[in-house]
C-alpha cells in the first residue's frame, strides 16, 4: 500500500513540473519515469523471490508429510493433554484404530495396566520440555498386547502452548523372543518348573532375607528311586509323562513362601523358609511321601514310587545357595546308599563320606585298567543225585591294601557311575575263558552262570557282544547260561526281543531273584528262558513262614508246567534241603553245599563231589 502512494505522488509531481516547464517537459518526463523503471523492477525480482520461497516451503512440507504418513514406525502428535492430534497409518495398524476414532483421546487411554504410572511420568517430562526413550506397551483394539519402544520429543504446538511428538517401533517378537530365551535359560521345559540355575538365584535372595530377619532355609533334593528302571522298561515317553505327575503334585507341598524346581533328570529341588530342626524336616517329608502314596497311572499301567531325599539346613555362617547345594546333594547320596526310601539331613561327617565315594570310583577305575577283578564260583546242585551240574561266577575285588572285597561294597556304586558295564563285560569274558579251562582240563561240560547288569541288559548290540567273547574264549554258548533280574523284564517287548536274540546264540537265560520284582505270569510264559532261580529271601524262611512256604511251593509248580528248570538259592539247612526236595526243586545253591570258592578250590570240588549229601 504504501508503495502505490509513493508512485501516484511521484506522478504527480513530474506532471506538475512538465507543464511549466514546457520546453523540457518530454525529458522531465523521461528522466521520471526512469526512477520508476528501477523501481517497477526491483518489485518484480522481490515478488519472484517471495514466489520462489513460498513454494520451495510447500515442497519441504511435501516432504515432510510424506515422511510422517509413510514411516514404518508409528507416529503421533499430541497437545499439552496427551490427546491425539494427528497419527500416522503406522500408529493406525499398531493400535487397530483409524484416525477419527482416535482423534482428541489420550494416548494413556491405550496403555496397559502395568506400564501406565511409568508411561504417564515419562510423557509428562516430555511435555516440559525433556526428550527422552523408554519402553512401555498399548492395548490393541483387537485385546491383545504390543510392545513399543517410544522416543517422546517435545514440540512448540504454537506461542503459548507445548504438546510432544511419539515415534514407537513394535518390538513385541522381539520382546516375545527375548522371553522365550529367558523362559529356556530359567525354566525346565518339560514341567514348566524353574530349573537349577533359577532355583540357586531364588535361594540366594532368601538367604539374605533369612539371615536379616533370623530365620533359616531348608534345602531339599529329591530323586526318584529307580526312576531309570521307568525309561527303560516302558519308554521315554511314559518317564515323561511320570515327570508330568510329580511335577503337578509337589506343587501341592509348597507354599507361597517356598520354592520348587527340577534340576535335572528326575531329581526335584524345594527350598523352605522356617524349617528349623529334624522335627520340622520330618514333617515335610512327611507331606511329599503322602502325595507319592497313590500310584502313578500310565495309560493301562499303574505304578508305585518311594524318593530318596537329601537335606541340607542353613546355618549362622555365611553359607550361599551353591554350598547348601551342594551338601543337600550329598545328603541325598548318603539316603540312596542306605537303602533309597529314606531321607538323611546332612551333617559335618558326610564330608568325608563324599570324599570317600570319589575316592572309590577312582580306585574302581584303576581296578578296571589292572584288572584287580577275580572270581569266585558256587556250585550248584542236583537235588536228586547231589553231583555238581553247573556253578556260578561271582566277582570279588582284590584291592592291593584292603585284600579281597565283597561285591556289596562297590557293585551299588558300580550301577550308579556307569563302571557297572566294563566290570560286567571282564566278568563274562573271563567266566566263560574259565569254564572252557576247565573243559580242556577234562572235566565234564557244565554251564556258568553270569549275572548281567541292567545296564548291558539295555545295551545297544549286546547280542553281538557276547557272540564276540564266546569266539575268543571258544565256549560253545550251550555252556553259557545269562541271569537276568525280573525288573529287566517290565519293558515286555524289548525283554521279548532281546532274549530272542540271545537264544538264537545258543545260551541259556535264567531270571534270578524270582518272585521280588514284577514279572506278569502272563508275560512269564511268552519269555523264552530256561530256569527260574528263587530268590533266597523265600528259602530263608520256609521252615518258619507258611507264607514262603507257599510261595517257593508254587513257583516250584509253576515251573514245572511250564516246562522250566527251577533252582533256589541261599539253601543252608538240611530241613530246607529237604523241603525243596519233596516239592520236586530240581537244583539248589547255598552254603549248605558250599560258599563261593576260587577255582582251585572248585575244582577239588569237581573231582572229589561235594561234601554235602544232596538228598534227603
Amino acid at each position: 500500500m504504501k508503495n502505490r502512494l509513493y508512485i501516484g505522488g511521484y506522478l504527480i509531481v513530474a506532471i506538475f513540473v512538465s507543464l511549466y516547464v514546457k520546453p523540457y517537459a518530454v525529458w522531465i518526463c523521461v528522466l521520471a519515469a526512469l526512477p520508476l523503471f528501477i523501481q517497477l523492477l526491483r518489485k518484480e525480482r522481490d515478488v519472484q523471490h517471495l514466489s520462489k520461497s513460498a513454494l520451495q516451503h510447500h515442497s519441504y512440507q511435501y516432504v515432510l508429510d510424506s515422511l510422517f504418513e509413510h514411516n514404518p514406525n508409528a507416529i503421533g502428535i499430541f497437545d499439552q493433554e496427551g490427546k491425539f492430534i494427528r497419527i500416522n497409518a503406522a500408529a493406525e495398524t499398531i493400535l487397530g484404530y483409524s484416525a477419527s476414532e482416535l482423534l482428541e483421546k489420550r494416548f494413556s487411554h491405550f496403555v496397559t495396566q502395568e506400564q501406565y504410572e511409568l508411561t504417564i511420568s515419562q510423557l509428562q517430562l516430555a511435555t516440559d520440555g525433556e526428550p527422552l526413550t523408554f519402553e512401555t506397551s498399548v492395548s490393541h483394539k483387537s485385546g491383545y498386547r504390543v510392545d513399543l519402544h517410544a522416543t517422546a520429543v517435545p514440540v512448540q504446538l504454537s506461542t503459548d502452548a507445548m504438546g510432544f511428538i511419539l515415534i514407537c517401533q513394535d518390538i513385541t517378537e522381539r520382546k516375545r523372543s527375548d522371553e522365550q530365551v529367558r523362559y529356556m535359560a530359567y525354566y525346565d521345559d518339560m514341567t514348566g518348573l524353574p530349573n537349577r540355575r533359577m532355583f540357586r538365584d531364588h535361594l540366594n535372595e532368601r538367604l539374605s532375607l533369612a539371615r536379616s530377619a533370623g530365620q533359616q532355609i531348608a534345602v531339599f533334593y529329591l530323586d526318584i528311586d529307580r526312576f531309570k528302571l521307568v525309561n527303560d522298561s516302558f519308554g521315554y515317553d511314559y518317564g515323561n509323562m511320570m515327570l508330568l505327575q510329580l511335577a503337578e503334585r509337589f506343587t501341592r507341598c509348597i507354599t507361597e513362601n517356598d520354592y520348587l524346581a527340577r534340576t535335572e533328570g528326575d531329581e526335584f529341588a524345594f527350598f523352605y523358609t522356617n524349617v528349623a530342626d529334624s522335627n520340622d524336616v520330618i514333617a515335610v517329608i512327611a507331606e511329599i511321601n503322602r502325595v507319592l502314596e497313590k500310584p502313578f497311572v500310565l495309560e493301562q499301567y499303574e505304578l508305585h514310587v518311594t524318593a530318596s531325599i537329601g537335606v541340607a539346613i542353613s546355618t549362622a555362617d555365611e553359607e550361599d545357595a551353591d554350598t547348601l547345594m551342594k551338601y543337600a546333594d550329598i545328603a541325598l547320596a548318603r539316603a540312596k546308599e542306605k537303602g533309597r526310601n529314606d531321607f538323611q539331613i546332612f551333617n559335618a561327617d558326610m564330608k568325608s563320606v563324599s570324599i570317600n565315594r570319589l575316592k572309590l570310583e577312582n580306585e574302581l577305575r584303576r581296578a578296571i585298567a589292572l584288572e584287580e577283578f577275580v572270581l569266585f564260583y558256587q556250585p550248584q546242585v542236583d537235588i536228586e543225585t547231589g553231583r555238581i551240574v553247573g556253578v556260578e561266577a561271582l566277582i570279588r575285588w582284590n584291592h592291593p591294601e584292603k585284600g579281597l572285597i565283597s561285591p556289596n561294597y562297590f557293585i551299588s556304586f558300580a550301577e550308579e557311575s556307569g563302571l557297572i558295564v566294563p566290570i560286567g563285560e571282564w566278568v563274562l569274558r573271563a567266566a566263560c575263558k574259565q569254564n572252557k579251562a576247565w573243559q580242556n582240563q577234562g572235566f565234564s561240560p557244565m554251564p556258568i552262570s553270569v549275572n548281567l547288569s541292567m545296564r548291558q541288559f539295555f545295551q545297544h548290540n549286546l547280542k553281538g557282544k557276547i557272540s564276540h567273547v564266546l569266539e575268543q574264549t571258544g565256549l560253545d554258548p550251550q555252556y553259557l547260561e545269562l541271569e537276568i533280574t525280573e525288573s529287566m523284564t517290565m519293558d515286555v517287548d524289548h525283554a521279548i526281543q532281546s532274549l530272542l536274540e540271545l537264544k538264537e546264540l545258543g545260551v541259556n537265560v535264567s531270571i534270578d531273584d524270582f518272585g521280588t520284582g514284577y514279572s506278569s505270569l502272563y508275560y512269564l510264559k511268552k519269555f523264552p528262558i530256561d530256569k527260574l532261580k528263587i530268590d533266597r529271601s523265600f528259602v530263608r524262611d520256609i521252615m518258619v513262614d507258611p507264607n514262603d512256604a507257599a510261595i517257593v511251593t508254587t513257583i516250584i509248580a509253576m515251573t514245572r508246567h511250564l516246562n522250566l528248570k527251577v533252582i533256589a538259592e541261599g539253601v543252608e539247612t538240611e530241613e530246607q534241603l529237604h523241603f525243596l526236595h519233596q516239592n520236586r526243586c530240581n537244583e539248589v545253591q547255598g552254603y549248605w553245599f558250599s560258599p563261593p570258592v576260587n577255582a582251585v578250590q572248585l575244582e577239588n570240588m569237581l573231582s572229589h563231589g561235594v561234601h554235602a549229601a544232596a538228598s534227603g
